[in-house]
């Protein structure tokens, strides 16, 4: 049985303009630009730089700002003068004092260069191979990924070689090959485990007793030289605790990824562009925002006038009906990205600045340990905007301090309670977590459940878990890996 009825709901939906202005907000000063560059393109009625009026006496303005003929055309309710009109200036045209001087535009040239592979292969050229050594040499070689490894079995190779090359050989052949590749510089290159990238380096040094110690080492007890076992050591190989000492500098010295050590391979490398600048000026914080991010633009004077010519003509076709409609969509389009820039604009400033006043203490000092526990929310609530803006401000956006040039977001923590019941930044923690790892004795690293003693005593009762959590997160290793001898 069917049954109508009415149900009242509540429910809010945002507009595309809405979305595309999220998206907006969103992006730092490098990838905005390239926004705002694929916008002029694709819309011939939005122009950058100043828009100069055609009209020394300013007669085109004055004649619209005074509304004088008001007609309206029927083409859709299209109002002409709205969009002719031009009785202030802009927001978007005027300057304020908050944006840095940074318009000119910026290139880096890059110097033109090789790849790591062929860098590789132009070093095979001074080895004597035939055809078959070489196919495989170049297999190999293009095999060999960023880091300098070839991470793949001989087997899969042998059957690689005989599909996609047609060559057909045996598993010794591309060993004695491989062991050429092994020859190229830097060392360690085409090697298939670190263990054996390690072990290149070494003999390709001169020979030492502590060269020899190292090479005995990695080729009978790898694994308790990974993790540090170091008793073990002194036993297996019998020898000296100062021995074993040198043998592991000389370990240390070696490059795990000698495929990074390559300098040449025409890679750009990514430089960051601060959206935001801070500055202490006579002891108060002073913020600006990229001056990248306030282009000039205004709307097609061209397009203005398109639309006054077929406003002004008696005879209106259907071919113009349909131009001036696409004339009005195109205005409608720039009015609107001008408008959304505007509020990006402001978007940002006010976000920054309210993060700026709530870690006042850190921005002014530097100290970490002055960082407030900052959430989302705390920011939304204090600039009365929804806590996803200030996520799409925070996560992918830079300011540059007197303290360097940081990740927004880095400057959000979570809370916690110290012995005294005051909420402190979980930043605040890991800082002297760090530091006290950093003065342990590294013969005799501390465990977590020392860590978390010690941190107890500083004020700051956390868990064993916590700590361990916290030392994951600034990337340091269990107390085992971090011994020294």
């Amino acid at each position: 049985m069917l049954k109508q009825y009415l149900q009242f709901k509540l429910s809010q939906k945002l507009s595309p303009q809405q979305i595309q202005l999220m998206k907006l907000i969103q992006l730092p000063t490098q990838a905005f630009e390239q926004r705002l560059k694929q916008e002029l393109e694709e819309n011939p009625a939005l122009e950058s730089g100043k828009d100069e009026p055609e009209n020394p006496d300013n007669e085109f303005e004055d004649d619209y700002e005074t509304g004088a003929d008001n007609e309206s055309i029927n083409t859709e309710d299209i109002n002409i003068d709205d969009y002719l009109s031009d009785d202030e200036i802009p927001d978007y045209r005027t300057k304020a004092n908050n944006y840095s001087a940074d318009d000119d535009e910026k290139s880096v040239p890059y110097a033109a260069g090789i790849s790591f592979n062929q860098y590789l292969l132009s070093q095979l050229n001074t080895s004597y191979l035939n055809d078959e050594e070489w196919t495989i040499a170049e297999f190999l070689v293009g095999s060999i990924d960023e880091s300098g490894y070839i991470r793949r079995p001989i087997a899969d190779i042998l059957d690689d070689l005989a599909f996609t090359q047609n060559t057909y050989t045996d598993e010794e052949t591309i060993k004695k090959v491989l062991s050429i590749v092994h020859e190229l510089d830097p060392p360690g290159v085409g090697a298939r485990s670190l263990e054996e990238c390690l072990l290149i380096q070494l003999k390709r040094k001169e020979v030492t007793p502590s060269i020899e110690l190292a090479i005995a080492i990695l080729e009978k007890s790898f694994e308790q030289f990974t993790k540090k076992h170091y008793k073990k050591l002194l036993q297996k190989h019998n020898i000296s605790e100062e021995e074993l000492k040198d043998a592991i500098s000389e370990i240390e010295k070696l490059n795990p990824k000698p495929g990074g050590s390559y300098a040449g391979n025409n890679r750009i490398v990514e430089h960051v562009v601060p959206d935001f600048s801070i500055r202490i000026v006579e002891g108060e914080l002073e913020l600006s925002l990229n001056g990248r991010n306030a282009p000039e633009l205004h709307v097609s004077r061209e397009y203005s006038n398109m639309l006054k010519g077929y406003k002004d003509s008696k005879e209106k076709s259907k071919s113009q009906k349909d131009t001036v409609m696409f004339i009005k969509q195109k205005l409608d389009a720039a009015k609107w990205f001008i408008d959304a820039i505007r509020q990006r604009q402001q978007t940002l400033f006010i976000t920054m600045n309210a993060i700026m006043q709530y870690q006042k203490e850190y921005f002014l000092t530097g100290d970490e340990r002055n960082l407030r526990p900052m959430i989302l929310k705390d920011i939304a609530d204090e600039i009365d905007m929804d806590v996803s803006t200030v996520s799409r401000v925070a996560n992918s956006k830079y300011v540059d301090t007197p303290y360097g040039t940081r990740l927004i977001k880095d400057y959000f923590s979570e809370s916690m309670k110290n012995d005294q019941g005051e909420d402190v930044s979980t930043k605040e923690i890991k800082k002297i977590l760090e530091t006290v790892i950093k003065d342990e004795e590294k013969k005799k690293p501390l465990t977590d459940d020392k860590l978390a003693a010690i941190l107890k005593e500083k004020g700051y009762p956390i868990a064993r878990r916590t700590v361990a959590k916290y030392r994951e997160q600034l990337d340091i290793p269990v107390a085992r890996l971090r011994k020294q001898i």
